[in-house]
């Protein structure tokens, strides 16, 4: 790896550990040439497949769109990033496992809520609300009840969005 201080080519690891839960490696590298140290981060490149939405068109699937949509949900939310972090590795994961080229949007929009419901309800309404563009109050308050009886979120929900 080339030095970003020097741009010397060849820098050696001083020490490597486990990072993201295993998802990554952390190196600690410094270059002979200057001195300087500087960490790196090494994880596996896997390619997640193309999102299909509701109209047809298709878009390479976007980690930071992902996490736009959980953090804009959450703000001002008393949840730690950590575990919104985990929240978008998780949806990665199951989209992954799946082994297909394309998924419906729909379907990363009900992980989406699935992993916001177990974050915070809050969070969660607010998706929803926007997700499955919820009309009017009556629509907020049969999505809470559901919520509080333990329902599926969503049961009953014809219109879903995906963008």
């Amino acid at each position: 790896m080339h030095c970003p201080f020097c741009a010397y080519a060849d820098t050696r690891v001083v020490d490597s550990r486990l990072a993201d839960d295993g998802g990554s490696v952390r190196r600690r590298r410094e270059c002979p040439e200057c001195g300087q140290r500087f960490t790196t981060f090494e994880r596996a490149e896997l390619a997640l497949p193309m999102v299909v939405k509701t109209d047809g068109r298709r878009e390479s699937f976007s980690e930071d769109k992902l996490q736009r949509g959980l953090t804009r949900a959450l703000s001002k939310r008393p949840v730690a990033t950590a575990r919104v972090d985990a929240a978008v590795r998780m949806i990665q994961q199951r989209i992954r496992v799946r082994g297909e080229r394309e998924v419906p949007a729909r379907l990363i929009g009900e992980l989406v809520m699935e992993a916001l419901r177990d974050l915070d309800p809050v969070a969660y309404v607010r998706f929803a609300s926007v997700y499955r563009r919820f009309e009017d109050v009556d629509a907020f308050s049969a999505e809470i009840a559901r919520m509080k009886e333990g329902g599926v979120p969503g049961e009953g929900a014809d219109v879903a969005r995906d963008d």
